[in-house]
């Protein structure tokens, strides 16, 4: 068992890389796409909406599969995990600098898109449920656990903010080849950090035991994490239109960026702490309801409210944390409590990557679409289309959180009696 703070950047350092590609395919993808190919909105949403989609549905079969490598050769997960990182690195290459012969022809781009965009997805999901699964398996009670994912996130939110200010200060090239490196390395990391005892996978084990939809508790809390999750996916995939077009600061988006996955980063440790005092269910209410404070008063912001959304972004960075840190704790114990832990967490965590790209999916898919019916356009300075980007960019994800919010009380005591309730004093 290695040291704490040692152990948990062993454990934690995948988390900077898979974070690093996780914002240039969800956040800056469609915008690029858009300008720099003049795809059109709709046709990129719907192609955005199938791909996920469909990548979403192999999740659950991931999670078998690294069920079966974790309960065995924890050598071949890691040679599994290995082939996935090249995947991921070739992929993600490829659909920021796709062919020049593609460049003029809308209908190749968006193949090209579509076949990269899945071939790097599924790489993404193997390396990310093998590494939540690997996580969940180290045991612990749920404070150790919300240590080790804030581990985790805390390394991802490195990688975002990094994702989010290197293309600007050193070019696209380059970005890649950090998270080329970064990406190694937290292979190799993992490789080197505290393993999960392996159990055999008897032939028969997964059909006699409860399957992830079997257990009540986890249909809950993922319908509480979906509601959330889109939520947070509508400004992921708008914000860049609402930084250029809405407020007119293009200059600004690295600042912005950076601030809100700093904050999230910096408010790691304080969620950790709220967990110890009131428990993981009212932390995470807490930042949900932080969020939907700060997303109302973003729709009053307008051309040149650069300060006004600086604070947007920090106050908003400050609910990310609770986000991030808080429900894959919660789902560990719900594994753990459901009898299945260090055997099916694979399968659980298999179903929440496909939650999560669902999430991005539906909002991709709902969002751009219906900014293009309002007479929205990238660079557009259209009052109507600009109104309507601003009540898509901040009202809707409010609506959003408020219905997880709600289901989250009304769910409490099935998702946790006791200690997600934490300490009344």
């Amino acid at each position: 068992m290695k040291p704490p703070v040692a152990g948990g950047l062993a454990y934690g350092a995948l988390g900077l890389p898979l974070a690093f590609v996780a914002l240039p395919l969800y956040v800056v993808l469609p915008n690029h796409y858009a300008e720099q190919f003049g795809v059109p909105l709709a046709a990129l949403g719907g192609v955005l909406l199938a791909v996920r989609s469909l990548d979403a549905l192999l999740d659950p079969w991931i999670g078998r599969r690294v069920d079966a490598l974790l309960s065995g050769s924890l050598p071949r997960a890691l040679r599994w995990l290995a082939l996935a990182a090249a995947v991921l690195m070739l992929g993600l290459t490829g659909l920021f600098f796709p062919l020049p012969a593609l460049h003029g022809d809308r209908t190749a781009l968006l193949a090209w898109c579509a076949a990269l965009l899945l071939a790097t997805c599924l790489a993404w999901s193997v390396a990310s449920v093998l590494h939540q699964a690997w996580g969940a398996r180290l045991g612990g009670d749920d404070a150790t656990q919300a240590r080790r994912v804030a581990w985790r996130e805390g390394a991802a939110l490195v990688g975002v903010v990094l994702a989010s200010v290197l293309p600007s200060l050193a070019g696209l090239p380059s970005s890649l080849t950090v998270f080329i490196v970064t990406l190694a390395l937290g292979v190799l990391a993992l490789a080197r950090a505290d393993r999960p005892a392996p159990e055999p996978d008897l032939p028969d084990a997964e059909a006699s035991s409860p399957g992830p939809w079997q257990v009540p508790a986890f249909r809950r809390l993922l319908a509480v994490f979906m509601l959330n999750g889109i939520a947070s996916a509508v400004p992921a995939t708008l914000v860049l239109f609402f930084i250029r077009d809405r407020l007119q600061l293009p200059q600004w988006e690295g600042a912005f960026l950076a601030s809100y996955f700093l904050a999230g980063a910096l408010s790691l440790p304080l969620w950790v702490r709220a967990v110890d005092r009131f428990g993981l269910l009212r932390a995470w209410a807490a930042g949900m309801a932080l969020a939907v404070l700060t997303f109302c008063s973003a729709v009053l912001l307008g051309a040149g409210d650069g300060r006004g959304f600086l604070l947007v972004c920090v106050a908003s960075g400050l609910a990310l944390g609770a986000d991030l840190a808080l429900p894959g704790a919660l789902l560990a114990a719900v594994v753990r409590r459901s009898g299945l832990g260090g055997r099916a967490e694979g399968r659980f965590f298999g179903w929440w990557t496909a939650a999560s790209k669902l999430n991005l999916a539906l909002a991709a898919g709902l969002a751009l679409p219906l900014l293009q019916w309002a007479g929205y356009q990238p660079g557009s300075r259209d009052p109507l289309g600009l109104e309507m980007l601003g009540l898509t960019y901040a009202l809707l994800p409010c609506i959003f959180k408020l219905m997880a919010l709600a289901l989250l009380w009304r769910l409490a005591g099935a998702l946790h009696p006791t200690s997600l309730q934490g300490d009344p004093r």
